[in-house]
């Protein structure tokens, strides 16, 4: 049996914060969860929630991360602590810690799965993992590709970079009591029924074919042998939008990068122009990949996030959801405004009355399942479901 508490607070201070959640648990519940995963605004001292909220609900486990804006099915914002709390019988879990992203991936996936027992054991035919990282340590794409080749491909993953309401300073992953920058925390979901994933993002290229000439990490340094934001201006010009190098973030949110991918566009978000002409970006392009500048809609967006829970939906394989975690982009919050509530109110709509649903603005998605788009994404909507 299956039980969970959708949980959210809009409290001042940490420790009210935290025992407020812990409240609304134990209601719920009525005894102390397995499990509880928690987002979390910056504005919280996090070591204090952390540690009030384990104290007062005393769970076997607690993982999560700081977000960039907040929601459950009750409420949605910024500025708001939330938490999807879990009792089961039927699905088991175990959580890992890699810290030093930025130096070793291979080392942090190794690290991260080593509390794993689904590798172990053919008792649970459907293997996932909740994945948190601080996306500003960079190489995201290298970690979920670590991940996939550390365990033979045999789990699903889905989730997100921590957030902090999209200043780009410093993320924070939650494991137990305690905060980790330049880190990362993989929650194994082991269980006997399917876990739904799905992914989509509503962008289609706006612009021909460009080649990366130049990219160091994040930083886009050229396109087709011209300096990025050359190519961001041109484009500008040519769609009667305005571009403004000082403040370039009003037109980025509406003109993203899709890298072509045998599979679909993997999108990422620009930030910044530089003193050189290059664009500080979200998350890493490879240099010599073939790109385009991408539209969208709010319409479009929120298509996406129902294609996205659809296919979530469709992969339970006719069992009913019970609860849900969603991510989708900063980005995208920022970009559609109040908008943004329709693609929640799609989300909450297709899982009906039974189900609720918990998740937050991420800097950066990740997802990976069979038969969907793969891999660390911007501007994207990711959806996993927990069956009843």
């Amino acid at each position: 049996m299956l039980r969970t508490a959708t949980v959210y607070t809009q409290a001042g201070d940490s420790e009210s914060a935290a025992r407020e959640l812990a409240t609304q648990i134990a209601a719920q519940l009525e005894a102390a969860p397995d499990l509880i995963i928690l987002f979390a605004s910056p504005k919280y001292d996090q070591r204090s929630l952390l540690r009030t909220l384990h104290a007062e609900s005393n769970p076997k486990l607690l993982v999560g991360s700081s977000s960039a804006g907040e929601f459950t099915s009750q409420a949605s914002g910024e500025g708001l602590a939330c938490a999807l709390a879990i009792r089961s019988d039927d699905l088991e879990f175990a959580a890992g810690l890699a810290r030093n992203l930025g130096e070793d991936r291979s080392a942090a996936a190794r690290e991260l799965v080593k509390s794993f027992r689904g590798l172990g054991t053919h008792a649970y035919p459907y293997r996932s993992a909740l994945v948190m990282t601080d996306a500003l340590a960079g190489h995201a794409d290298d970690l979920v590709e670590q991940l996939t080749l550390v365990t033979s491909g045999r789990y699903q993953f889905f989730g997100g970079g921590a957030g902090d309401d999209a200043q780009f300073r410093r993320t924070d992953v939650f494991y137990g009591t305690e905060s980790f920058s330049d880190a990362a925390v993989a929650l194994e979901i082991l269980s006997k029924k399917p876990v739904g994933i799905g992914v989509g993002h509503g962008w289609e290229p706006a612009t021909p074919s460009l080649r990366v000439t130049e990219a160091r990490g994040t930083t886009l340094v050229s396109l087709n042998g011209s300096p990025a934001a050359d190519i961001f201006e041109d484009h500008a010009l040519a769609t009667g939008q305005q571009f403004d190098r000082a403040d370039p973030l009003p037109f980025f949110l509406h003109n993203i990068i899709g890298i072509e991918t045998p599979h679909g566009h993997r999108l990422r978000v620009p930030l910044a122009v530089l003193e050189d002409g290059s664009v500080a970006c979200a998350a890493e392009i490879p240099e010599g990949a073939n790109v385009m500048l991408m539209r969208t809609t709010a319409a479009s967006a929120v298509d996406a996030a129902t294609r996205a829970t659809q296919s979530a939906l469709d992969a339970l394989q006719g069992h009913e959801p019970k609860a849900a975690l969603f991510f989708d982009c900063v980005a995208t919050r920022l970009r559609m405004g109040s908008a943004f509530g329709l693609e929640l109110q799609s989300l909450s709509n297709l899982l009906g009355p039974s189900a609720s649903y918990v998740g937050c603005n991420t800097h950066g998605q990740i997802a990976r399942a069979e038969g969907q788009f793969g891999g660390f994404h911007n501007c994207t909507a990711v959806v996993c479901i927990l069956p009843a």
